[in-house]
Formats: C-alpha cells, structure tokens, sequence
C-alpha cells in the first residue's frame, strides 16, 4: 500500500517542486501567459478528451455535478460559522472554503489514484467548481458580469459538447479526437509546474493560523462530500472521489481573487500555502482509506 501511494503522490511532489525550484533558482516563468493557455486551450482539451471517451453516463455526469455543486453550497454556508470561530470577515473565509484546487492538484492526484476510470469524475467536479468561482465568485468580487464571463470560458463549451456526446452515445472524429489529446497533454504537468511557482511567490505571514483554516475546513468538506454523494446515491468510486477532490487544499485563484478585491489577501496566501504543505501528510491518508 505504502508503494500505491507514493506512486500516487510522487509525481505531484515532482511537479510541484520543479516549479518550486525553478523560481527560487532565479529562473522566469510567465505565469500571466502559462494560466491562460491551461485555462483557455489545455483544460478545455482535457474536459473533452477526458469526457467523450469516458465510461460514464449523462445521469451519473449530472449527478455529480449537483453533488459537487450542493458540498460548495454547504461549504459556503459553514463558512459563516468558520469565520466566527477564527475571528475573521466571512467574505475573506468565504472563497477558500467554497474553492479547493481541484485542478492543479485534484486531477494529477485523481488520475494517478483512480486511472482513467475515476478521472472522468475528476474532470466533471473540477470544472463544477471552476464555473462556480468564475459566476458566483465574479459577483462576490463585483469584477465582471457573471453571465459574460461564461460566454468568454472556453471550457462551458468543451462541457457543452461533451454532455451532446454523452446524451448521443455519439463520439468526435478521429482527427479531432487525436488533435484534442494531443493538446490536452500539456495541462496537468503545466498545472503541477505552475501549483509550485505560485508558491515559491506567495508571501506567507501567518502559518498558526493557515493550519487552523485547514484543520476546521478537511473534516468538514469530508463529511459534507461523503454524506451528499451517498444521499444522491452516487456509485463508490465517484463518492470516494467527490471526498477526495473536495478535501484539496485551498485554489491558488483564490489568493489571486483576494488580491484583486484587496480582502486581507496576505492572510488567504497563509491558507493557500499552509493547506498544501498540510495535504501532503493528510493526502496520503486519505487516499488509503479510499483506494
């Protein structure tokens, strides 16, 4: 089991370090230019490769976006009580609580974890929580019109389309299928290279009370993920999933989004750093129990 899970975890570490690494060596690394072409080409690639040729139905693929999308309503709502206890403002608790990062470290995690089988549900919760933090998290930080933003994310219309070949049984034309994996490639190590370059630049002030975010927060998103999927009757291993996903540590966007609304966002850079650090001794654990 031991060997299971360091072959999950060692090429997160990997990547991760690498970008690490490479900032702290004085190298540059355009994160500006990186993070538009993961979000604009690399992940839309991946939604529809991942999703076209997934074994998994409409009715699955929708139920597993309702759960995700009740565990962030949930998390959202305890974030009033969380925020009292650590004596902040909810809007600057709000965010973390809701958004974990699915993405940079949900899916290398997932898909080394569960293969191909599971990252299909990796994919359909990173991309819930995605469309939540550019809607919900665009009113909160009065920086766009919601319903603009969405029309602009190439990633709603990978989601389109794969929902059209799921509800068809359909599948996309060799050419486009070759040409979609192909770029869809570059997303997760860019993604990992990238998790550990924001860290590298992230000022971290506080780490007693980034730890006391993550403490509060794990169990929470555990019990809330866990309890939602087995009420929609989710199979096992998207409930098992679902748990992991929701357990990620705090997204990099959201010390982005503290910074652009000016809400404390040396205190959201603590939780960022402190809940990574942490998942690396909680991850481990979990994933033993659920593999």
């Amino acid at each position: 089991m031991l060997a299971e899970l360091f072959a999950v975890m060692a090429p997160v570490l990997a990547g991760a370090g690498l970008g690490y690494l490479w900032v702290r060596l004085g190298h540059p690394y355009p994160v500006d230019f990186i993070t538009r072409l993961v979000f604009n080409i690399g992940t839309p690639a991946l939604v529809l490769a991942s999703l076209s040729g997934a074994n998994i139905d409409a009715g699955t693929f929708g139920r597993m976006m309702l759960a995700t999308s009740l565990v962030i309503i949930a998390m959202g709502a305890a974030s009033f009580v969380v925020a009292k206890l650590l004596g902040r403002h909810w809007r600057v608790v709000l965010a973390p609580m809701m958004y974990p990062n699915t993405g940079n470290m949900g899916l290398p995690v997932v898909l080394y974890a569960f293969g191909s089988a599971g990252f299909a549900y990796g994919i359909t919760v990173m991309v819930t929580v995605t469309l939540f933090q550019f809607t919900l998290g665009a009113v909160l930080n009065s920086s766009e019109n919601p319903m603009r933003t969405l029309l602009k994310t190439p990633t709603v219309y990978a989601i389109v389309l794969s929902m059209v070949l799921l509800l068809t049984d359909a599948s996309l034309p060799p050419w486009l299928a070759n040409t979609v994996d192909l770029m869809s490639g570059f997303t997760v190590p860019l993604m990992l290279i990238t998790l550990g370059v924001s860290l590298a630049s992230i000022q971290v002030k506080s780490l007693r009370s980034g730890l006391g975010f993550s403490l509060v927060r794990i169990p929470l998103a555990a019990a809330a993920a866990w309890l939602i999927a087995g009420w929609l009757g989710l199979p096992p291993l998207a409930q098992g999933i679902l748990v992991l996903q929701m357990c990620m540590p705090v997204a990099v966007f959201n010390y982005l989004f503290a910074q652009r609304a000016q809400r404390e966002p040396a205190y959201v850079a603590s939780l960022v750093f402190c809940s990574t650090i942490l998942s690396l001794f909680y991850l481990p654990v979990l994933l033993a129990f659920l593999m």
